[in-house]
């Protein structure tokens, strides 16, 4: 472990990534390569199926067309320098500000996409639970304001952090046993008192966190409560089925985060490092999949996309 003089302040920090194993490197960084290709690919597949296909024009796909490119920039903000840093070079470091900017980013985004599965989930009580009202309740107005609240209040809520974490001093050591800039390791690096810090993590950080969960969670006992009114069995699953691609997303999602920030920071370790890889990594790899193989009318939307360039690479007509 990199000491520092007790004097001095930290100018860069050392992140030991996910192996410090030399033979580990190279497959690992084959690996999130695919995963990253995979990732962009597929969410701008969802971005480019639901704005070419005129019958994907509903507030649903409109927020999963920016839940796809918020994953496409969130996984961007931790993916690439992971692989050219902690996987390529023998120098794994980045500097103090680098550091923070990552953080920022991380949480903002990471936080806007909690906000956008809360407005889904909103979205689909809506339609269940007051579908003759769908139309007039979801119109483009609230939709956009919608999305313009949860890409915004993040970047708030971020810039808290950052600033509280800017007020500690780091210098006794600079190694970060992460793959990125989180804040629980870095709190752990502190050789100043981290109360305040942790103090907003257990209050604003967990209401912030907290809320849009409640919501997703509310939305979705009012929405079991409506389904099982309906008599039919096949009207149960048709609701269900609308809901199934959102719920198996939000679990994925806030399961990782759950287990890896409602704990004591004292007890932060590798498997809290791979539970991160869920939430920044895979769950932004899979929302694709999840949402075209269980969804008809994404399948479809996705099909047409693909005639359509298929058609177009032939010399046939696009269209």
């Amino acid at each position: 472990m990199e000491r520092l003089n007790q004097t001095s302040r930290v100018s860069e920090f050392i992140l030991l990534g996910l192996s410090s194993l030399p033979e580990d490197q190279k497959p690992l960084f084959i690996i999130f390569f695919i995963i990253y290709l995979v990732t962009i690919t597929g969410n701008l597949l969802i971005i480019l199926a639901i704005h070419s296909d005129s019958q994907l024009q509903t507030p649903m796909y409109f927020f999963l067309s920016f839940l796809s490119f918020i994953d496409i920039c969130f996984t961007t903000t931790i993916v690439p320098r992971m692989m050219l840093v902690n996987f390529l070079s023998e120098k794994k470091t980045i500097s103090y500000a680098g550091c923070l900017a990552q953080m920022y980013f991380t949480y903002a985004l990471g936080n806007t996409d909690s906000y956008l599965l809360a407005a889904m989930a909103y979205d689909r009580y809506v339609a269940i639970c007051d579908p003759f009202h769908y139309i007039t309740i979801m119109s483009r107005r609230p939709c956009v304001l919608l999305v313009a609240f949860s890409c915004s209040l993040p970047h708030f809520h971020s810039l808290l952090h950052i600033l509280l974490l800017n007020q500690l001093t780091f210098c006794d050591s600079n190694v970060v046993h992460h793959f990125f800039c989180d804040i629980n390791p870095l709190l752990k690096l502190s050789c100043s008192s981290i109360f305040v810090n942790d103090l907003t993590i257990k209050t604003e950080g967990l209401v912030f966190w907290v809320t849009p969960f409640l919501c997703i969670v509310f939305s979705y006992v009012r929405i079991l409560i409506a389904v099982l009114r309906i008599p039919s069995a096949a009207g149960k699953r048709k609701a269900f089925s609308t809901c199934g691609s959102h719920f198996t997303v939000v679990i994925l999602f806030y399961g990782s985060i759950f287990y890896v920030y409602l704990q004591p920071l004292s007890s932060y370790t590798v498997q809290d490092r791979v539970a991160t890889i869920v939430y920044t990594v895979l769950t932004s790899m899979l929302n694709p999949f999840i949402y075209s193989l269980r969804n008809k009318d994404m399948k479809r939307g996705l099909g047409k996309l693909l005639g359509r360039r298929k058609s177009y690479l032939e010399g046939g007509n696009p269209s």
